[in-house]
């Protein structure tokens, strides 16, 4: 498929693929502290992010399939490397799912154009994806990269040179996009039929000046 293996003592690229990489989980509205006398504490952020020294606390960990978005020349030297949760398909595009061949090509190839969000990533079982599987760009997560290259028996794969190349454009894409409202220039007319059309996000889309009545 696109995938390739690299030796285990290879050096840590972009696009390596890794399986159970820790996710943190954790809510600023009530975090559970260690006290001075070992006893847990639930507090906000804002009760503890003044504190001089640090802070022990208890949070939740899961773990996730991850790829590496540090850039090359980065993963050799800086202190920490930034990985995206690799999740199934099915979880990111939240669409109903094709069940024929043409159903998927049409499918794979008109969301890569229209969603720059995540990036697919095919099943293939010698990499550990026994399912149809996509990079979420809105999901990171930080590991010291000392601790990553001593964790690479946990690298399953990388991403061949053709996938690797459109994974780069795709993750910079996705992080220089500008947002902006599509339906801005549109007429008044114009408008309404495009809020009629989106019904799940009419609350979202509000006309400008020049589109009220």
């Amino acid at each position: 498929m696109i995938y390739q293996f690299p030796p285990p003592a290879a050096p840590i690229r972009q696009g390596d693929i890794f399986e159970t990489m820790p996710r943190v989980d954790f809510s600023l509205a009530e975090l559970s502290i260690v006290t001075e006398r070992n006893e847990p504490e639930a507090v906000t952020w804002d009760i503890v992010r003044g504190s001089a020294d640090p802070v022990t606390a208890v949070v939740g960990l899961r773990a996730v399939w991850a790829i590496v978005i540090t850039q090359d020349c980065d993963t050799i030297r800086a202190p920490d490397i930034t990985l995206c949760e690799i999740k199934p398909f099915r979880d990111v595009l939240r669409v109903p799912l094709p069940t024929t061949p043409k159903g998927w090509a049409d499918l794979l190839r008109r969301q890569a154009v229209q969603n720059l969000k995540w990036f697919y990533l095919p099943s293939d079982p010698t990499v550990g994806f026994n399912d149809r599987m996509a990079v979420d760009f809105l999901a990171t997560l930080r590991v010291a990269r000392e601790d990553l290259e001593a964790a690479r028996y946990l690298r399953r794969g990388r991403l061949n040179d053709v996938a690797d190349e459109h994974f780069r454009e795709r993750l910079a894409e996705f992080f220089r996009r500008y947002p902006y409202n599509e339906w801005y220039p549109f007429t008044r007319e114009e408008f309404e039929a495009y809020r009629a059309g989106h019904p799940q996000e009419a609350d979202f889309i509000h006309p400008y000046d020049h589109q009220q009545y």
